[in-house]
């Protein structure tokens, strides 16, 4: 009421101050007729408030226009610039969408196991897959799914190193065991810990005619004096990053870790502890990981999804978000792996105890960086603690189960389907030549996923279950 009380008082004032302007301005002394009627026809029709209102606006407009003429015309292009590349922009998202996924995709299979991968909707392929089926000769089979980020370095680094460290050391367990010359581990003495051992790290000097310009992430990383800033890391994330093969000086001295004995591996009943040797050579190659990361100064990092399968025991070791999933013979869905998300309240509290926060950025993340909490890699923030590669190791009897198949998927498929949809999905797929893998990679590209899609598929329908 008080508003509108004032407004009106502010109306009525004006009315009466341009009355008196137009009562002053028509009494003015005119001796001619015509311009008499002149005024007449001014007071009449023009010499109006709301005439003389308009009139000023008009003028203040039109001396607005003509001053900033030259930035109007400007502002006219950015309108034109603006719309032309929001036309530009929906015909390139089109084409994003709606692109071949299939001109940039890798497949294998071999026997009852079948793979494909899509590079997706990311500007390149960081996933990697193993398939090892009865190394040699042993019985036992290796299946591996590697989801890398900031970079396919750790991805090919774990690929390369953990799967080989792997085969090898089954391959030298079998050997030992099938020639008995092997001390059993006394029941009740767990093997010894190894104790780290610390050497020097040798510096290695490059020779002054050979000349290499710095990058610009090398630079920002001198400039700022080390990698633990949460901003700088993420500035970095976006650097397309080359992985150089210059060895970088190193100030902190390198812990070494014994190999344990392969006889602390050996099991009174003379098998082999899987899930020790997982965890142990995991850890190991991570070590190793880290160190060669920081002489490349590149912070890429990786999951790792494990599955060793021997006779109707199963194996999986999980760091990370990929994920495996079995179908039984009932047809539900039992998880093979969890997820290590930075969000769950075991992982928030290592994290938050370590020093580290967990923050929303479009996902949770690591001090609002890494989407996962576990992974092979990621060195400043493994310095840190605030990541870590310890596995989660879960051991099944197949035989209790009798699975019709078994799925190993990066989280680019988890993205899009859950664990039961990916089992209904693939159960009516498996007489396709890829067992459904192709289909559902497929079909979680179709449905949005922005990640690489890699799905490995084990076909366990005609296995001859004791």
């Amino acid at each position: 009421m008080e508003d509108e009380l004032e407004d009106r008082i502010f109306y009525q004032s004006f009315i009466i101050h341009m009355k008196l302007l137009s009562k002053f301005v028509v009494g003015l002394p005119l001796n001619s007729s015509h311009l008499n009627h002149f005024w007449r026809l001014l007071r009449l029709y023009i010499i109006k408030p709301e005439v003389l209102l308009i009139g000023l606006l008009m003028i203040i407009v039109f001396v607005y226009i003509q001053a900033v003429e030259v930035w109007s015309r400007s502002l006219v292009n950015k309108l034109r610039l603006s719309l032309s590349r929001s036309a530009q922009s929906r015909i390139h998202k089109s084409q994003f969408f709606n692109a071949d996924v299939e001109s940039s995709s890798w497949d294998l299979r071999e026997d009852s196991v079948a793979v494909y991968a899509v590079q997706g909707r990311r500007p390149k392929m960081e996933d990697r897959f193993i398939i090892n089926k009865n190394i040699n000769g042993t019985g036992v089979s290796l299946f591996a799914v590697f989801d890398g980020h900031g970079g396919d370095f750790a991805a090919n680094y774990a690929h390369d190193h953990l799967v080989e460290n792997l085969s090898k050391k089954v391959k030298e367990l079998k050997k030992l065991i099938g020639s008995g010359s092997f001390e059993k581990p006394v029941l009740g003495k767990p093997p010894p810990s190894p104790k780290p051992t610390v050497r020097k790290s040798v510096i290695l000097e490059r020779k002054s005619s050979i000349k290499r310009g710095s990058t610009d992430a090398e630079e920002a990383i001198k400039r700022a004096g080390g990698l633990n800033d949460p901003l700088l890391l993420e500035k970095l994330e976006s650097y397309s990053r080359t992985i150089t093969r210059e060895v970088k000086p190193s100030r902190t001295p390198v812990v070494q870790y014994p190999a344990p004995e392969l006889t602390s591996y050996i099991e009174g009943n003379s098998s082999i502890n899987y899930g020790r040797l997982l965890t142990d050579e995991v850890l190991a190659v991570d070590r190793l990981l880290v160190e060669a990361a920081k002489k490349n100064m590149d912070v890429a990092g990786t999951t790792a999804l494990i599955a060793v399968m021997e006779g109707s025991k199963l194996i999986v070791a999980n760091v990370g978000d990929s994920r495996g999933v079995m179908c039984n013979s009932k047809g539900k869905a039992i998880p093979l792996s969890f997820d290590h998300k930075p969000q769950q309240s075991r992982e928030k509290k290592r994290i938050e105890e370590a020093g580290g926060s967990v923050s929303f950025n479009g996902v949770w993340r690591v001090a609002g960086i890494l989407a996962t909490s576990r992974a092979l890699g990621d060195y400043p923030l493994k310095d840190r603690k605030l990541v870590i590669a310890d596995p989660d190791i879960l051991t099944f009897e197949l035989g209790d189960h009798k699975p019709e198949f078994i799925v190993l998927a990066s989280d680019g498929l988890w993205d899009t389907f859950s664990n039961e949809e990916a089992v209904s999905y693939i159960r009516t797929r498996l007489h396709e030549p890829h067992f459904g893998a192709k289909s559902i990679t497929l079909q979680s590209y179709y449905r949005g996923s922005l990640d690489n899609i890699t799905v490995l598929v084990i076909n366990l329908t005609d296995y001859k279950w004791p």
